[in-house]
This record gives structure tokens, sequence and C-alpha cells, in this order.
């Protein structure tokens, strides 16, 4: 989807003059830092043809929800049409020679358009991914026999989604898939008593097990994103042409005006909302900063905590209801459960999150002598009043699920109701024009989501065809020495890891088949292990030292990425733990929505304790400044209350007020020295 940035108006601060260096423009940013954005900048006729194409797709899936298409031909046709997109949507980040890159009017593009390599790739794509569909019935019975044509093809599918996969997301991704089907083909000359020995696989069987059916690239993970995510990103392009991102914004800078605080609560609220346009943290921290930054700035903040603050907020987007990352429906579809009951679980953990962001804010507004900025913007209650439609589509796809219908019509209903209610708004109204951009931006905004399930396919094909996943449980757990805590830390440090290197969706992935049993195998719930998995995912994209949404942050602040990373890192901190609860003590699965109501607010409670806890640990501010001996008592207090154990939270309410008693004795004593000083030196001048 289109970054917002450069069309949401910045709020004016009254009565002051902004000394911020210029800010780099948000799609520039977008493309650099964020993995999961179109790269290129079209120009000419082939904006109106990939524009276009990209209008069908779109028209395509929504046709697909009131008339339902098998799901292998549907998944086939589905990516027989974004894979050539992608190609032309992407550059291939290679050095050709010039004549190489050549458009197909025989010129060498001046800017960004796609060049003869590229138009073949598109062409290869079609036909690969179509092939199957012209006789498919034959083509299904052939799966035990195929054809050496048909071998060609899925070897052919299997590379240009590598390519694509590369383009979007880096090189990485598609190395590990090659490093899977290396392991199915030479897995056979490992010995047989290795855990992780098998038969071997020839490349007859592996292209089978990939192409021919719905184990590999036309899996579950496609699916997805076929079925689920290309209709929020629809959805989210909608509500960010009929000015949604704008009133979100304005409405975050409207509600908090004046405290020390409130530029703080302001990047919190605006990042909340507009990641449910975005869907991606880092074009959400981007976006926000490049509206709020000069804000914060003259509020005081330092370059560093700035860029920690929007980083924070940007990224909780993807853990927070109604509009969650991919790998949510992912989730869904692995537990076959409803959509709605993925929301329920990530409400409570999405409340700690924002909780400990918010007391962040609160307590750097302190230490830092922050100072309230006058913005000049309408009040909250006109904006309210004469915008707050924007509000109705989101909460209409939380209520239609909740009345039973299926989460594919509800997002389409509340596209249908985002679309009408845009009429609304001269400014922002969805004429015939501007309603075929928001569908071709839904379907752009798919691609890289497309490209990395599909190559994610790969990886859970190989893994189904070798019985990695149970293996690599098996290993995990031994490696923990079978105890669930030790077990717990090893999978999401892999998580983490993993994360470093791919996008959020293809971690879950990766994580799900492979981690995923071994929580189980010691006793976890699935859907505790899914979600444990999910948060760590979603959290590697703040975790140093690659930390995109971070590095992005200091580009607009123009702070040390580094210093960002360990700030942002510091503010997401209770997120980092609160997973934990859930997996290793039975009352956690209360904070997942598992449990009757009056034990969820339990939890809840005492959970926002420890979030209370840790922030003070890491803010260094109780009342007052807060010395060591206070936040290690707080630290100690945090870790125990999250076990949400009957002795332990007893424990941690003892050395939370052992914190709280020893933070007080330390500020008097500090206050009567501060006194006898002066005292003193007052005698010391008679």
């Amino acid at each position: 989807m289109t970054s917002f940035g450069r069309s949401t108006p910045l709020p004016a601060a009254a009565g002051a003059q902004d000394q911020t260096p210029p800010i780099r423009d948000a799609g520039e940013l977008i493309a650099e830092y964020d993995a999961e954005r179109p790269a290129r900048r079209l120009t000419g006729h082939l904006t109106h043809v990939v524009g276009a194409l990209a209008l069908g797709v779109s028209l395509y899936a929504l046709y697909a929800v009131f008339n339902p298409i098998p799901v292998l031909p549907y998944r086939m046709g589905f990516l027989a049409a974004v894979l050539p997109l992608t190609f032309l949507a992407y550059r291939p980040g290679l050095r050709v020679p010039r004549w190489f890159a050549r458009s197909a009017s025989g010129n060498v593009p001046a800017l960004d358009n796609p060049g003869i390599v590229d138009w073949i790739l598109a062409g290869a794509s079609v036909v690969v991914c179509a092939y199957p569909l012209v006789a498919f019935d034959e083509f299904i019975r052939r799966t035990f026999a195929p054809s050496a044509l048909d071998l060609i093809m899925g070897a052919g599918c299997v590379l240009l989604v590598l390519e694509a996969t590369r383009r979007t997301v880096g090189a990485i991704l598609p190395v590990i898939c090659v490093g899977f089907v290396g392991y199915a083909y030479y897995g056979g000359y490992l010995p047989l008593d290795w855990v992780v020995g098998h038969r071997g696989y020839d490349l007859e069987r592996i292209v089978v097990q990939l192409y021919m059916g719905t184990e590999g690239l036309f899996g579950v993970p496609l699916d997805v994103a076929a079925s689920y995510i290309v209709l929020f990103t629809i959805y989210g392009a909608v509500l960010e042409y009929s000015g949604a991102g704008a009133f979100f914004v304005n409405i975050s800078f409207a509600a908090f005006r004046r405290s020390a605080a409130a530029p703080g609560r302001t990047v919190t609220l605006a990042g909340f909302l507009l990641g449910t346009v975005s869907g991606s943290g880092t074009a959400t921290a981007v976006s926000l900063g490049s509206v709020a930054w000069p804000i914060l700035r003259r509020a005081g903040y330092p370059r560093e905590q700035g860029g920690g603050v929007l980083a924070a907020a940007g990224i909780g987007a993807i853990l927070s209801p109604p509009t969650l990352g991919a790998a949510a429906f992912i989730i869904a579809e692995y537990l076959k459960v409803s959509y709605l009951a993925v929301l329920l679980y990530a409400t409570v953990p999405t409340l700690l999150y924002y909780l400990g962001i918010i007391l962040a804010v609160e307590m750097d507004a302190r230490r830092f002598g922050t100072r309230g900025v006058e913005v000049a913007a309408d009040s909250p209650w006109r904006l309210l009043g004469r915008f707050g439609y924007h509000f109705s589509s989101l909460i209409a796809i939380v209520v239609l699920m909740a009345l039973g219908v299926s989460p594919f019509r509800a997002v389409v209903y509340a596209t249908v109701m985002a679309f009408l209610l845009s009429f609304l708004d001269r400014e922002h109204r969805l004429g015939p024009r501007r309603a075929a951009q928001a569908l071709s931006a839904g379907t752009l905004g798919v691609l890289p989501v497309a490209a990395t399930t599909a190559a994610a396919g790969i990886i859970v094909g190989v893994v189904t065809l070798t019985a990695l996943g149970l293996k690599g449980s098996r290993i995990i757990v031994d490696l923990a020495g079978g105890e669930l805590v030790l077990t717990a830390v090893v999978a999401a440090l892999a998580v983490l890891i993993l994360g470093l290197a791919v996008p959020v969706t293809a971690s879950f992935i990766i994580a799900a088949v492979i981690i995923g049993p071994a929580l189980q195998s010691l006793g976890v719930p699935s859907e505790a292990a899914y979600m444990f998995i999910f948060y760590y995912a979603v959290l590697s994209e703040v975790t140093p030292p690659t930390a995109l949404a971070a590095v992005a942050a200091s580009a607009i602040t123009g702070g040390n990425a580094f210093k960002t990373m360990m700030m942002t890192w510091k503010y997401t901190l209770p997120a980092f733990l609160v997973p934990f609860a859930f997996v290793l003590a039975p009352a956690g699965r209360a904070l997942l929505w598992q449990a009757p109501l009056p034990q969820v607010l339990l939890a809840l409670a005492v959970s926002g304790l420890a979030v209370a806890a840790l922030a003070v640990a890491t803010g260094g501010w109780m009342i007052h400044r807060a010395a060591w001996p206070e936040r290690l008592l707080a630290a100690g207090a945090a870790i125990t209350l999250l076990s949400l154990q009957p002795a332990a939270v007893a424990t941690g309410l003892a050395l939370l007020a052992a914190a709280l008693l020893v933070h007080l004795v330390l500020r008097r004593s500090a206050a009567g020295r501060g006194r006898s000083s002066v005292a003193h030196q007052a005698k010391e001048g008679k």
C-alpha cells in the first residue's frame, strides 16, 4: 500500500518555528527500510498498465468471496496474477548490462520502469502458474507419474518464486529455501541413526511435492495471502484513500495537547490507529515519524528516544486488533479457529504492550523534562463529530465476525462501508478513478506477502516430506533437557534469530512447523504455542542488530541507529516477557482470554502491575528518579508477578512494596541531605 506520510497534513505548533532539518520523503524511506513495500516508481503508460493489472487482481479476489472457486485452482490463479506484477513492481537489485535493462520500447529507462528481463520473467510466471489450469483434472491425475513438462514447469515455478522473493524481501529467505530443498535431496546421505537423517528424495519427488499439490507452493501460507491478506490490504487502501490516515493523525494530536507527556502519548495512539491502515510496523513508524518527529523534537525528546517511541508505536500495530499482521491469519488456519478467536487471543497482550509504552512515555517526560507543544488542531470532539465515521468500518469487522459472518465477507462489507462513507468528505470521496487507485494499491500491498508465503510453502513442503518438524522439535527439547522453561527460552531465541534474517510472516511459518511442535510436546496448548511464536516473530523487527523499524525511525530523527534500537527494545520489553506467562503458567492462558472473565481480569491486573514494575526497572523513575536498589527490586517483582502463581504473585507484590519503601526512604534521605547542605551554606555565609 502507498504511504500516507506524504498526504497527511502536519499539525503546526502554535507560535514556534521548527528548526528540525528537512525530513526525507516518507515513500523513499519506506522503500529503503521496509522489506514489504513496492520499490519501483513507474512512469508513463506503465503506471496505467500495472495499475489495471493490479485492479484486476483485486476484483478477482473480491469475486471469489461471493463466488467460491475450488481451493487449488484459486491459489494457482492468484499466484499467476501476482507473480508477474511482482517482477514489474520491484527492482531486480542487480547490476546488469545496459542493453539488458532496456525497456520494451528499446530505450534505456530514465527512471524506474521494467526492462526486457522483467517482462520475460513476468510472462514466464504466467505460463508456469497457469499451466496446471489448462487441463487441471489431468494434471492432478499425473501427480503419481508426472510428465517431463510437468517437472520443467514445476522447477521453473520454484525458481521464479525464489527470484520474486529475493526482489521483495532480500536474498536470505530464498537461500534458506534452497537449503531446505538441498536437505530434502542430500539428506539421504546422512547416517540413518542421526535425528535429521532420512531416506532421501530425488528431484522428481521434490518437484511434485512443491508444485503438484497443496503441500508446497500452493499450500496454506499462500492460501492465507490469497484469501485473507489481500482482502485486508484492499480494505486498508480504501481506508487510506478515504482520508482515514489523516483523521487518525489529527485526532491523536487533538486528544493530547498541552501536557509534557502529550507528544509521546500522541505518537502511541497515532501509531496504533495508523497501523490499522498500514499493516506494517516499519511503514507505520516512517509515516508517523514524518509527521510527529518535529513535534517530538520541539517537546524536548532526544533523537534516540524519539526514534524509539516511533518504532515501538509502529511495531505495536502488528500486534493489535482488529487488523493484526499476516501471521495472525495463518494462526487461524493452523488452529482451525475463527479470526475473531485470534483477535481475542491478542487483546490482553495488546493492552499490556501499550501500557508499557505509555508508562515509559510518562517516565521519559519527567526524566528529560519534556514540555507540552501547542498544536494548531481542531478540538477532538469536533473532529469526532465530523470524521468519526472512519472508526465505523473497523468496528463493523469485529461485530460482523461476532455475528457469525465469515472474515472474508466481513472485511468486504467493511470495505464497502468505508467506500460509501468516503462521500461524506468532499476532498477524499472515492469516485471511479480514486476507487480504482485504491483497489490497485491493495493488490500492490499484498505482492511481497504473496511472494513470501509462496516461498515459505517450499519450506513447509520439505518439512512435511521429510518429517523435519518432529525431528527439529525433538532436537530443541533435547537441547533444553526436556525442561519447559529452557525450551521456551531456546524457542524465543530461535525465533528472534530467524526473524533477523527473514520477514515476520516467513519467520512465523518456519518456526510454527519446527518450534511449535516442541512446545506442544511439553504440554503447551496449541494457541499459546502459536501466539508465543507470533509475538517473537513480530518483535524480531525491533531486535538488534537489524531492527528495521528502529533503523528507519533513526533515519527520520537523525539519531544513532543502534542507540535507537536499544531505546525501542526498552519500550517494547514487556512484549518480550509477557508471552512467557501464557506458555509457562497454566493461569497464563487467561492472558489469551482462555478462561472465565474474572480470571482474565485478575490476570490482566497482576500482569499490569508486572509491566509497571518493569517500566520502573527500565525507565529509572518511580515517584521521582529511581536509583539502582529500587530498580533491581522492581525487576524482581516484574518477573515473579508474570509467573501468575499465587505464591510468586505474593512475593512479587512484596518486592514491589519493598521497592516503593526503599524509594521513599532514599528520597527522604536525599532531601534531608539537601536541606542540611543548604543550611550549612547559609551558616557559612553568615
